[in-house]
Parts: C-alpha cells; sequence; structure tokens
C-alpha cells in the first residue's frame, strides 16, 4: 500500500534559494526535452525520454553547468515527466504538452534512496537538513519525495509503501448508493446527509477585499508582489478547506462501506450554466470520484442518461420533475425526498443484482400499462393513463 504525507517546509534563506535553483533547473530540463522532442519528431524520429535526457547530459555541461549545483534527480524526472504527458496525449486523455512558466507549479523530484528523515527534519541532497513543521505520519519505505511551492511557502510530499493496516476482509460487506448535489453535498441510501460547506461562500467578501487591493497596486512592483502573496494564500486557505472536507467524507464512506455506487455526472455541462457554475466548481465532484476510486474497495458507475431522481424508487414510474421540486410525489402515492430517491435508485441500478431487479420492475409495469392494467387499477385514484 502507498501513502503520501504533504507537510509544510520551514526553510531559510540559503534553503529558499536552493529550492528556487532547483525547480529552475527541473523547468529547463522540461521545457528543453519538450522542444528537443519536437525537433526530433519532425525529422521523423520517434524520441523518447531516455534518448533525449542522453542528448541534455552530453549539452548540459557546457550550455548549463549550473544544473550540478543542485539534485540531478530534478533533471531526470523531468524527462520522463514529459514522456507521461506525452502518453495521456496519445491517448486522448490530456492535450499536447506545453512549456512551463516560472512562478506556475515549481517543484522539482527527489528520489527516495538519498533522502533522509529524522524526527521534524529531512536531509536534502547538496542542502542539508531542512526542517518540518510535523513529523512523517506513515513508517515504511520511502519512495519518493517532491517539494513544492505553493503561494510563497515550501511543501514536501514524501511518498511511503507501508503495510496494509486495514483488514477489509473482516469488513462488513455493505452497499450504499450516493447522490451528489449543490444543496447538499451527498445523500446516501439509508438516509444519511452530508451538507456542502460552501467554502468560496465563506470567503467571498475576504476575496473581493483582496482582489480590489491587487489591482491597485502597480505591476511588478513591491506593493503588488505583498498583495499578490496574501491572496494566493487565501486561495490555499480556500483549498485547504475543500480538501479537508472531501477527505472526511470520502474517508467516512471507505470505511464504513465496501460497494459504493455514484452517477456519472456531466461536470463540463454543469459549468456551462453560469447561475450555477461557481457552486458546481466549489463542490468538486470529479474530486470526491476520483477520492473514491482509490480509497473505495468497489466503485460501481451508472449512465448519467439513467433518470435516477425522476423514476419512482417503489414502482418505476418516471415522474415530471423540475429542479425546483424537492419532493418526489408519484403516481402510486409515493412522497419521498428527490435525493433520497435518486441515491437508492442509484444503489438498485449500480449493483449488478439489483439492476436485474430494477428492470424486472420497469417491465412489470410497462405489462401493467400495455394489457389495461394499470387503468383498471388505479382508475379510482384519478390518476393520468400514461404512468410515465
Amino acid at each position: 500500500m502507498y501513502r503520501s504525507h504533504k507537510i509544510r517546509l520551514s526553510p531559510n534563506n540559503e534553503q529558499v534559494t536552493y529550492f528556487k535553483k532547483a525547480c529552475g533547473c527541473s523547468r529547463l530540463a522540461y521545457n528543453y526535452g519538450l522542444a528537443k522532442w519536437k525537433e526530433l519528431y519532425e525529422k521523423g524520429e520517434k524520441p523518447n525520454a531516455f534518448y533525449v535526457k542522453k542528448i541534455f547530459n552530453a549539452e548540459k555541461k557546457e550550455k548549463f553547468p549550473f544544473v550540478y549545483d543542485v539534485s540531478k534527480w530534478g533533471t531526470e524526472q523531468a524527462f520522463r515527466n514529459l514522456e507521461g504527458a506525452f502518453k495521456r496525449f496519445f491517448k486522448n486523455k490530456k492535450g499536447y504538452p506545453k512549456f512551463k512558466k516560472k512562478g506556475v507549479k515549481d517543484s522539482f523530484y527527489i528520489s527516495g534512496t538519498v533522502l533522509v528523515i529524522k524526527d521534524k527534519k529531512v536531509k536534502v541532497p547538496k542542502l542539508g537538513w531542512v526542517r518540518m513543521t510535523e513529523p512523517l505520519r506513515y513508517k515504511g519505505k520511502i519512495l519518493s519525495a517532491t517539494i513544492s511551492r505553493r503561494a510563497d511557502w515550501w511543501f514536501i510530499s514524501i511518498s511511503v509503501e507501508i503495510d496494509n493496516y486495514e483488514d477489509s476482509e473482516n469488513q462488513a460487506i455493505k452497499s450504499v448508493g450516493i447522490d451528489l448535489g449543490l444543496s447538499k453535498l451527498a445523500t446516501l441510501s439509508d438516509g444519511n446527509v452530508f451538507e456542502n460547506p460552501r467554502v468560496m461562500k465563506k470567503f467571498k467578501k475576504r476575496l473581493r477585499l483582496l482582489n480590489k487591493s491587487l489591482s491597485r497596486k502597480i505591476k511588478g512592483s513591491n506593493n503588488f508582489n505583498r498583495a499578490k502573496t496574501k491572496l494566493q494564500r487565501l486561495y490555499v486557505r480556500i483549498s485547504d478547506y475543500r480538501n479537508d472536507a472531501t477527505h472526511k467524507f470520502t474517508r467516512y464512506i471507505a470505511n464504513k462501506y465496501t460497494d459504493v455506487c455514484l452517477e456519472d455526472l456531466n461536470i463540463s455541462g454543469m459549468v456551462r450554466n453560469h447561475k450555477l457554475a461557481k457552486a458546481v466548481a466549489d463542490v468538486s465532484f470529479y474530486e470526491v470520484r476520483r477520492q473514491f476510486e482509490y480509497k473505495c474497495r468497489n466503485v460501481h458507475i451508472i449512465d448519467r442518461w439513467f433518470p435516477s431522481t425522476k423514476m419512482c424508487f417503489d414502482c418505476g414510474t418516471i415522474n415530471d420533475m423540475k429542479l425546483s421540486d424537492r419532493v418526489l410525489r408519484c403516481y402510486c402515492g409515493t412522497v419521498i425526498d428527490r435525493d433520497l430517491n435518486a441515491a437508492q435508485n442509484i444503489l438498485r441500478q449500480g449493483l449488478p443484482s439489483e439492476c436485474v431487479e430494477r428492470q424486472a420492475l420497469v417491465s412489470s409495469l410497462t405489462f401493467r400499462y400495455e394489457t389495461g392494467l394499470w387503468e383498471a387499477q388505479n382508475s379510482h385514484k384519478g390518476l393520468e393513463r400514461n404512468p410515465f
């Protein structure tokens, strides 16, 4: 089992300078590799990370002698990252790789073979001991580490290989359907509800003031840089709030349930609605699904066109509902919260055995309608002929 622990560093001025140099060398290697990759590809060759790195190592002594001042692992990993970016591009998972810019996602890699950690200190190659704000949480083999900068703060993310401490075999087999939403973060099929933290709403006023302050400064001045750092730190705080709520929610589900059923939401389409775009982005639906996929034992994704909200859980009738209708009132007399009804439908549709039951339920309802049994059984209730 692999776990990562991200810890904030407390470097002095000399160590900050080293970190900036290492990030610059890693960025240089990535941009050099991308340019060389394009050049070789236009010549009809098929480049790879090893070949491009070999060319870089042959030229760096004359053209880039300053890379010897920092650890070699940052530049070597940059070529592997570039190769991974091209693989994702050819698989249509990402766009064409772009050149990196200074100050945007600055980071560099360190191999676990040369990393030494003792209490609240980490030993960085060619630099020495750097203080950490807390000790490493996990015990095991250190695989790698990445030092990055966020809002003028420096962090180290340490990847550790540990024993499987979670006895998943003794965990009771439980299944749950989850309906994600905006008014509530999630509604479970068993009735539990998780409230939406609405992080952006809490910091809306503060964000507005800092943005106004930044817009009044002269770009490039010291006052501009200080105002920019304040704004960046507030965004980091917002991100931490959101990630904390998301991790607590997904960890609770992963510890309690073995099978999780989710709906394949059209996030890119939802954010096109300018009235809901900010709220949709604040909930982070994709991040919730991503965490479920690596935390839970089994994750079942149902089709996005399945009418989980409009279909009655009891009889299978598909009702006409507006977004403002928060309660489902079915022709069969069922009255239930729309989110709870959707969660129960998602659970039944997500599991293979329950899916057969759902199909049998809908087939039974269709048979009753086509043979006239529906009209005969519900004529005294004043229901419409077409229950769909």
